[in-house]
């Protein structure tokens, strides 16, 4: 994924000219969202016709889905970002990998507004084009979620649509730090309390019901 917004291309590789037209719409959303990626400009940006466009992608929206797929990977990278080192127990491993799906997945949304909003809009062909598995930040959520199970930390009748829950908590608090009263609030504050989100979450699935 570009770190910067890069100026128009001239040229791109031969052969290359689907990955050149992932990488210009990544440019366009960056900063505008879903709304910024016309075919039209992304094929000005590389230099071609818009109807070479065509060669890779059916229409506008099947590029959008491309895009979308590959900011979800960029939001795994993010996640792993925020592993601490290796813990000594499964336990703790699953547990810092939950964690870190988390704080990934709202810290992406902070600092990549644009791309957070192209990574779940609602696309055409995009169910389709992704794997049977669900976008890539879910398959990381499920697997922590499966590796608490294994390690003896969440009960496995406690693991059944767990995901759910946990993905609807950190993607609220995006929505609220992104456009309700948390985008007002100083960036420490709205860091802290997604910290604070994230661990009561955990605490809150690992607790053994009454």
């Amino acid at each position: 994924m570009p770190t910067e917004s890069a100026p128009p291309r001239q040229s791109y590789h031969h052969g290359s000219l689907r990955e050149a037209l992932l990488e210009a719409g990544l440019e366009l959303t960056r900063t505008g969202g879903p709304g910024a990626l016309v075919l039209r400009d992304v094929t000005r940006r590389v230099g071609v016709s818009p109807n070479a466009a065509y060669r890779h992608f059916a229409d506008r929206d099947s590029l959008l889905a491309a895009v979308a797929i590959r900011i979800q990977q960029g939001m795994v990278e993010r996640m792993g970002d925020q592993l601490p080192p290796a813990p000594v127990d499964r336990a703790g491993a699953a547990r810092a990998q939950l964690s870190a799906v988390g704080l990934g997945y709202i810290g992406f949304a902070l600092k990549e507004p644009g791309w957070f909003e192209v990574a779940f809009a609602e696309i055409d062909g995009l169910p389709a084009a992704a794997t049977d598995d669900g976008p890539a930040p879910l398959r990381w959520l499920v697997d922590a979620l499966d590796r608490l199970v294994a390690s003896g930390e969440l009960a496995a009748e406690a693991r059944a649509g767990a995901e759910w829950p946990c993905w609807s908590a950190v993607h609220g608090f995006a929505l609220l730090a992104l456009k309700g009263p948390l985008r007002s609030q100083p960036p420490e504050l709205v860091w802290s309390s997604a910290q604070r989100t994230v661990d009561t979450i955990i605490t809150g699935l690992l607790t053994p019901a009454a």
